[in-house]
């Protein structure tokens, strides 16, 4: 426990909330050059998620109160500080309003989305490389693994999704959203 900022040099973290029951529900990942760590510097209450490191990192740790004097003192800091927690704000908020309205198929649709890029070889689909874990995808939408692996099949019928040697595509973006819709209106 402590209410240190840390900045990620190199590598990959995970952040992650663990439910009481031993549930881990994946808020977000954070890479080089990201930070995390500033709520409980700013407020002084215990960390409100864990961070786990996904790859080998290199951390620089900055005491609470060098932070919260350097966001005193620096308005360009303070701004930029504010910006990020608008990001996490809106984040949160969206993945309640998902949580709070979609069936856990939807919220499984919505994160392969939020998890893919632009495909390069072909623009109008997307990819997610390398491909994710089904329980790390449950763990992201607060759902169990099988209910993920029967909706990916699902989707693979469909010819919404295949999954290739190095990737999972996306190769109907647009019949991806619209069922995405329907969830909404549902």
């Amino acid at each position: 426990e402590s209410a240190d900022v840390r900045f990620i040099i190199s590598g990959q973290v995970r952040i992650i909330v663990r439910m009481a029951e031993g549930r881990e529900v994946i808020l977000n990942e954070a890479g080089a050059g990201q930070f995390f760590g500033e709520l409980s510097a700013i407020d002084g209450e215990h960390r409100s998620a864990s961070v786990t490191a996904m790859t080998n990192s290199r951390m620089c740790v900055m005491p609470s109160s060098v932070f919260r004097d350097i966001i005193e003192h620096s308005p360009k800091v303070g701004w930029a500080v504010l910006e990020r927690l608008t990001t996490l704000v809106r984040g949160l908020s969206e993945r309640l309003a998902e949580y709070s309205f979609l069936q856990a198929k939807h919220r499984i649709y919505v994160e392969l989305l939020r998890l893919s890029q632009k495909r390069p070889a072909n623009p109008e689909q997307r990819s997610i490389s390398p491909p994710p874990v089904q329980r790390e995808i449950a763990d992201r939408v607060a759902s169990r693994r099988e209910v993920v692996s029967r909706v990916m099949k699902n989707l693979e019928r469909k010819g919404i999704l295949e999954k290739t040697k190095g990737a999972l595509v996306i190769a109907d973006v647009s019949s991806l959203n619209k069922l995405i819709s329907e969830g909404w209106n549902g």
